[in-house]
């Protein structure tokens, strides 16, 4: 399909924040993100792991002079992990960082969403590859981002494209606010049994030094072993069907396993003490820890869930394996524990449905996105 061509500065504002100095930051406010938390949302994060805010009336001061995202406003990351967009969805206010994170605003002649499905479309991605620069750090520059080419149907297409590809990510969404209600109700269950000790029978327990009779307490040293992940970098990694986990989570997949599931995974390095759960083979990287499926089970994933990981690793922050190790645990009389497991493992099913679920809309949307983005497919 042969498409006029505009360059972006032609079809929109490409701008950055005005700066915020760390001495502006509090503990609560207006939303402060940088690349970092809009990965996360880009990710589908509900909850993000770093919160930093700014004082409403600083907010306010900028919104007056400089103005702030909007909906349907595009940002960026322009730093470190490169082209990683997050359109803004919602009302809520939110400020962010200058320099890591770039601003596609004030649209004329495009409809941001079909901008958004663009920028990680093949063609999009080539084309922010052309806007690289630096090595030791890589890095987008607004002169070269404005001066990117895209082809562009009438605007009506481009609405219908944007509105095909958006169906599979609001069905997306909407199952991972499914997810995120069948995972705090198995937080609650493990809270109320393990935490509250109203466990089943707990009426007739004697609570002895703080825990219930016939109960112990181990480290988790005695409990499994915590192995190292290995490295495999994007460059390495060929599609396949295999997660592979790092410390955020899952980065990608790979046509290789090197752990059975089902497996515990923990952040080692970047978001240190964070825990997933693989109900799949799974290649873990080496910024985390892994226990094998002999000593995983779901008590011992919401215990670690529940533990508190302190940064031991002062040269490089990370989660010291001896520290790890030294981490008290609960351990219930094993019928408690068995009921426990039964009970949540019925809840993390209905989740892996879910998950696997988008996975497969993911997959769909991906197929047909440079198919709709190149006149492939009429709409």
């Amino acid at each position: 399909m042969n498409w006029p061509s505009f360059k972006i500065k032609d079809l929109c504002d490409i701008t950055s924040s005005k700066r915020i100095y760390a001495k502006d930051y509090l503990p609560e406010g207006v939303p402060f993100y940088r690349g970092k938390e809009i990965i996360e949302k880009y990710n589908g994060a509900v909850e993000i792991s770093t919160q930093l805010f700014i004082s409403p009336n600083k907010y306010e001061e900028i919104k007056s002079k400089f103005g702030v995202p909007q909906y349907g406003d595009i940002l960026l990351s322009s730093v470190g992990t490169l082209g990683v967009p997050f359109q803004v969805n919602n009302q809520q206010e939110f400020y962010f960082k200058d320099g890591n994170l770039t601003w596609f605003r004030n649209f004329k002649e495009i409809c941001s969403r079909y901008l958004y499905y663009w920028l990680v479309s093949p063609e999009g991605k080539m084309q922010l590859q052309k806007c690289t620069i630096g090595t030791s750090q890589s890095a987008y520059t607004i002169v070269r981002l404005k001066e990117m080419e895209i082809s562009l149907p009438p605007q009506g297409q481009q609405e219908d494209i944007a509105s095909i590809l958006s169906a599979y990510d609001d069905l997306i969404e909407n199952n991972r606010r499914r997810i995120q209600l069948l995972e705090e109700s198995a937080r609650l269950l493990y809270k109320e049994w393990f935490v509250h000790l109203r466990f089943p029978g707990h009426e007739h327990t004697k609570i002895i030094d703080g825990i219930p009779e016939g109960w112990g307490r181990k480290t988790l040293g005695e409990c499994a072993t915590l192995n190292y992940g290995k490295a495999l970098k994007k460059d390495n990694r060929i599609e396949g069907n295999f997660l592979v986990y790092g410390s955020s989570g899952v980065v990608g997949f790979h046509n290789k396993a090197i752990v059975k599931s089902p497996a515990i995974i923990i952040g080692r390095k970047g978001n240190v003490g964070s825990v997933f759960w693989s109900v799949c083979d799974c290649w873990p990287i080496d910024t985390v820890y892994f226990i094998l499926p002999e000593e995983s089970n779901l008590y011992l994933y919401y215990a670690l869930i529940n533990m508190t990981f302190i940064n031991t690793d002062v040269a490089v922050p990370g989660l010291n394996r001896d520290f790890a190790y030294s981490r008290p645990i609960m351990m219930p009389k094993e019928n408690i524990k068995a009921e426990f497991n039964e009970k949540v493992g019925l809840i993390r099913k209905q989740i892996d449905k879910l998950e696997q679920y988008n996975q497969k809309l993911a997959q769909a949307r991906d197929l047909l996105l440079p198919r709709l983005m190149n006149g492939e497919i009429e709409v």
